[in-house]
This record gives C-alpha cells, structure tokens and sequence, in this order.
C-alpha cells in the first residue's frame, strides 16, 4: 500500500460519521433484516408471513432511498449496501418463497433452474443500476418490484402449474435484464405532481383492494410489470412536467 493511501485510509478512519449518512444506512437494515426473516420463515414452511415481510422489506427499500435523498446522504456505500440488502430480499428470499410454492415438489431441474435464473438476472439487474446511472425511467424492470411480483402469486392464494410458475419466474428475471423502460416515481414531489391524477390512482387502488381482497396485490403487480412493455411510465403520468411534453407533441 502507498504512503497517499495509507494517508487517505487514516483521515477517513478517524473522519466520523455522519448521521445524515448513517440514518439511511439504518433503514437499509430494516430491509435485509425482513430479507433474513422472510428466509427462516420459509425454512419453517410458514411461507404467507414471509410472503407478508417482502412487503415490508420494500417499505424499507422505499424509505431509505427518500430518507437518503431529504437529508443529503447519499454515499457510495450506501449504494452498494442497498444492492446487496436488494439482492437477498427481492432477488434470493422471493425466488425461494415462489420455488417453494410452486416449483420444489413436481418440477425438478426445470423449476431449480427458473428460480436460479430469477436471481442471477436480479443481481445483474442491480449491477447494472449501480454502473450505468440512467435519468428518469429504469432499464429494465426494477428488482424490488420483480421479487413483489413473485410473491404476490402466493400471498393471492393462486395456483399455478409447476411449467407456468417457471415460465413467470424466468419471464420476470428476462424482464429485468431487458431494456424495457419502467416508470419511476422519485422525480415526483408536492410542486410536480398531478393532484388530480393522483387522486383517481388512489381512488382505483382502494376500489381494487375492496373488490379483489387478498388477490389486490397481485393485481397491482401485473399492472406495473405490463406497464413496461405497453409503454406507460406512470412518473410521466403522474407528472406536470409529463403533461407540458404531451401537449408540445
């Protein structure tokens, strides 16, 4: 090691830490740490609540993100921390909780091979993200909601036969590495969004979930992972900004 980075290395060691940095990084936590859960539940064949705690994982994906950006602190290893806590609870923990589901007892290779192509193209999904950074729309579909994707099958109480579940499971982790356009909605805030479009999103979200019940997430899954493909980037939709473009069209 060179006498610069021997420097370097000492100045950041006693450098403190921030805790506009560390707070997010706390969050990110909370994520792995449903991850973790998610995956002890599974090995107790209590697969509904560990279906449930992917939810939760994605609240904390969520909010760390935003917490990160309010309060300034965003950091390189915050990043990397994020993919990794991703990796697990959207990539390894909901291929295992769908290949337990669906898969484990009459597929064979097939089903083992779909769940493991799942989870490679997440990390590679993720690798991606963290190497190429992209302005407004996502390359390809976002793990957090491919894993949601997985797991709203089971939360539902859907039945699947072993070749479709595997079909699903490789067609998601195919549309991660794709370079479909998905919409993202960290550019919105109070001063560009559409109130009124917003409003009817809500307003459909609580019909959904009255009318369909436990089926409601997978409902809303299927319609954001079709989005991509037919072309609706719902930040645009919900945007102000995307309605000046239209109207210049």
């Amino acid at each position: 090691m060179s006498l610069d980075r021997k420097i370097h290395r000492k100045r950041m060691l006693k450098k403190p830490i921030s805790l506009r940095k560390l707070f997010p990084n706390m969050i990110t936590s909370g994520n792995i740490l449903c991850g973790i859960m998610s995956l002890i539940l599974v090995f107790h064949d209590h697969l509904m609540p560990a279906a449930w705690l992917i939810l939760m994982a994605a609240f904390f994906d969520l909010m760390d993100g935003k917490v990160a950006r309010s309060l300034g602190g965003d950091s390189t290893f915050g990043m990397e921390f994020d993919s990794l806590a991703d990796v697990v609870s959207f990539g390894v923990v909901p291929g295992l909780i769908f290949y337990v589901s669906y898969l484990y007892a009459s597929s064979g290779i097939l089903g083992a091979l779909g769940t493991a192509f799942f989870v490679l193209c997440g990390a590679l999904r993720l690798a991606r993200f963290n190497v190429v950074h992209t302005s407004g729309s996502f390359q390809g579909l976002p793990i957090p909601a491919a894993g949601l994707f997985l797991t709203s099958f089971v939360i539902s109480g859907v039945i699947l036969p072993s070749l479709g579940a595997a079909i699903i499971a490789t067609g998601t982790g195919a549309l991660m590495i794709s370079n479909i356009p998905y919409g993202s909605l960290k550019q919105l805030s109070r001063d560009n969004i559409n109130v009124l479009r917003l409003l009817f999103l809500l307003s459909c979200f609580i019909t959904l979930s009255i009318l369909l019940k436990e089926k409601a997430p997978l409902a809303y899954m299927l319609i954001y992972v079709c989005s991509g493909p037919v072309g609706i980037d719902w930040g645009k939709w919900l945007s102000l900004k995307g309605d000046e473009v239209t109207d210049h069209q």
